[in-house]
Formats: C-alpha cells, structure tokens, sequence
C-alpha cells in the first residue's frame, strides 16, 4: 500500500491539522514524469492493478489497468511523434470525458509535449485565439459534430495547426485516433538527452475563463501532479484501489485536480461516467450505487439537484467521503445531505493556477460555507490592497506568498 507516496512524501499519516501544515513535505526528482513514474510505474509494480472504470450513457463500459493505459499511451506516443509533435510542441484536447483523453495526455507527458485541455463549448474564435496564442501544432477531438465544425472553421487561421485528428472516426482531413493507434508499437523508451524532461519543464497550459478580459494562459511545470498529492490524499481522501469521482469535462481544471494526477499518484482507481446530455441527477445516483463508488466530489449544485430525488432509494453506503468545489455551498444543502446519507460535505477552494489552496480536511469538522484551512504547500495570507495583513471582518484578497524563484510544489511557473 502507498507504493508511489512512500516514494514522495517523507511522512504520509499525521497527528493533527498543526502537525500537517507544519511537516508536510514533497520530494520532486529531478527528472519526474508523470507518464513513466507514475503510470508505468503503477503498471511494473502491480500489472493488475486497475486504474480507470469508464462507462457512457449508452452502457458500454471499459476497464482499464495500469498496464493497459501503459500499452496505449506507448502506442499513442509514437504515433504523435510520427506527426512531428516532439517536446515543447503543443496540443490540444478535446475529448469531453472519453476514455482516450487519459490515453493521449499520458502520452503527451512521456513526449514532453505540451498539453492544452480544451472544453465543448470553445467556438471558432476561441480556438483560434488559443490556437496562436499557444502555436498549437494539433487538435484531438471527440467525434461531436459542433467541435469538428468549429475546428475545421478556425484551422485555416491557425498557421501552427497540422493534425487535427479524430476519437473513432473517419472523415476526410482528420486521422482516426484508434485506428492509427493500432499501427503502432507498444513499447515506448524514456526519452534521453534533450528530450528529456526536468521537473521545471512545462506540461500544461490550462486557459482562463476571461472573465476581465482575454484568457490568459496558466503555465504548470512537470511537478505538477506531485502539487495534487494533498488534493487527493488528503482533501479528497481517495484510498488505493477503490473508485473515485469528480465530475468535470477534460476540459477544465478540476479534471486534472479530480480524475488523474493525484488520484493515480495514491493508486485510487478513477470512476468516469460520460454525460453527454443535460445533467441527470437520477442517472449520476444509479451510477454511484451501482458502481460502488468510495470517494465522490462535485460541484454544490449537482448534490442540490439530487436532493430533488428521493436519495433514500438509493445504496450510496459505499460512499466513504464527499467533497465540493466551485461555488458556495448553501447551508441547507449541507444539513440535507447530511440527514439523507450521513455524509459531511468538505469544501475546497482552488483555481486553475493552483493545487487546491484551501480545504476542509480531516482533522477538523468541516464548517458549512467555509473554504476551510490552509494547505500545507502554500502559505495564504488574507492582505489588503497595500499588501497588510486583514483583521477579522475586513474585505481583503487571498494571497499565496512564496520565496522568488521558489514556487510550491503544484502552482503555476506564469502567465
């Protein structure tokens, strides 16, 4: 148990919240990659060891081990770099919540290439910003009919964009992920020399939302998913070879905060039920029951919807820890789940810049509406506008301060 932890954390368990704000601390190798020192080595260390349980709306379901995510993103690897895509180089994702995306961004990883998740909603305009603003070199989409239109409109703007290519389909100017896959070799070398990865080389750009103006593009380094350790460990309490879900489109942040780098770092298997329609809390409750799922994480709107069903027929007693994001949790939602199942709600509080920032962990009750305390990574301090500490009552800013050049593990290196 705790293979991969005992390999980053010098101290795993703690006594108290003081005790693990105080001593948690975070080894980063020199040269870690998620691609071959987590997956691969989940995959060496236990060949059966399952790492995702996929379903969809229409009831196909896949199972993934370690073993087999290995096989494909070795697979997926040499095909991308086929096209030219080689460290450095950047792509985009677009796969809602297809098995392929854990697939392709653990190829990208073990490449060194650069990650882009994008979500459904981006139009023309917006790919074609991101698309130069980053000199995306290639688009994997999933095979929804608005995505393809927007790229194939916005491609001929993007001067950088040579592939675009296609989750299991065929269609003219577009290459077949799965089909390529199929013609090539399963096995994959670390890359040496130059095309080595350091901890500090960049593996992801996530794009703001552009709420006060054009999104900017948040850089994380390759020590990222070692940030998302306390996230999952900790605020999530995923546990080792049981299901966990957060629900999230690969396309934002809270994907890789939910369903893949901490998680898989724990040896939690993660839980995916691709929605394609209009949120159905009925079908989330079937899905929870009957897969068994132990950890769970959501926004506060989706538990406010399934408590507007009878969440008493339903067996959620497999449900260990649940946890939310996003928005502010009403009061009342809590103490409903709470009467309902007998499970506290833990708020967190993060951004796309960031590992989770702030959490209710396990060491204290969680407060309904509070963010809850710290996380050991960072240092939070609340200022105000010149930069001094707020007293309690005060409007004020949070802050995470930090030595220059010495950032916490799982924040960003910049815009």
């Amino acid at each position: 148990m705790d293979y991969l932890l005992k390999k980053f954390l010098p101290r795993i368990e703690f006594d108290s919240y003081e005790d693990f704000k105080a001593n948690y601390t975070v080894n980063v190798p020199e040269n870690f990659n998620f691609g071959f020192d987590v997956v691969d080595a989940w995959a060496e260390e236990e060949p059966e060891k399952k790492a995702l349980v996929w379903c969809d709306e229409e009831d196909n379901e896949k199972i993934f081990t370690f073993t087999d995510i290995k096989r494909l993103s070795n697979k997926a690897a040499n095909f991308i770099k086929s096209l030219g895509v080689k460290k450095g180089s950047v792509v985009m994702l677009i796969l809602r919540r297809r098995w392929e995306y854990w697939v392709c961004a653990t190829a990208l990883h073990k490449l060194g290439a650069i990650l882009i998740p994008g979500t459904l909603q981006l139009t023309k305009k917006d790919i074609v910003y991101r698309g130069n603003a980053a000199q995306v070199c290639a688009i994997v989409c999933v095979n929804d009919p608005f995505v393809i239109e927007q790229v194939e409109a916005a491609q001929p703007d993007i001067p950088s964009l040579r592939n675009k290519i296609l989750v299991a389909e065929q269609r003219e100017g577009w290459l077949d992920l799965n089909e390529e896959l199929e013609k090539f070799p399963d096995t994959f070398p670390r890359p040496t020399g130059q095309e080595a990865t350091r901890w500090d080389d960049i593996m992801l750009v996530y794009f703001t939302s552009g709420t006060t103006g054009m999104p900017k593009m948040v850089q994380h380094n390759f020590s990222y998913p070692l940030g998302h350790i306390v996230t999952a460990k900790y605020w999530q309490q995923v546990e080792e070879n049981k299901l966990h879900m957060s629900v999230s489109d690969s396309g934002w942040a809270k994907f890789g905060w939910g369903k893949i780098y901490g998680q898989w770092v724990c040896g939690a298997v993660i839980f995916c039920y691709d929605m394609e329609a209009k949120f159905n809390p009925r079908h989330l409750l079937e899905h929870l029951e009957k897969y068994k799922v132990t950890t769970f994480c959501a926004p506060p709107t989706m538990f406010r919807f399934m408590l507007q069903e009878d969440v008493t027929k339903y067996d959620l007693s497999s449900i260990h820890h649940c946890c939310i994001a996003g928005e502010p949790l009403n009061p009342e939602v809590y103490k409903k789940w709470l009467d309902l199942t007998g499970l506290k709600l833990y708020e967190g509080f993060g951004q796309s810049e960031s590992s989770v920032m702030l959490a209710n962990f396990q060491w204290f009750e969680p407060i309904p509406g509070s963010t809850g305390k710290p996380s050991p990574l960072y240092d939070i301090q609340l200022v105000d506008a010149d930069g001094n500490s707020c007293e309690d009552g005060e409007e004020c800013t949070i802050a995470v301060m930090c030595v220059k050049n010495n950032p916490p593990t799982g924040l960003f290196t910049g815009y």
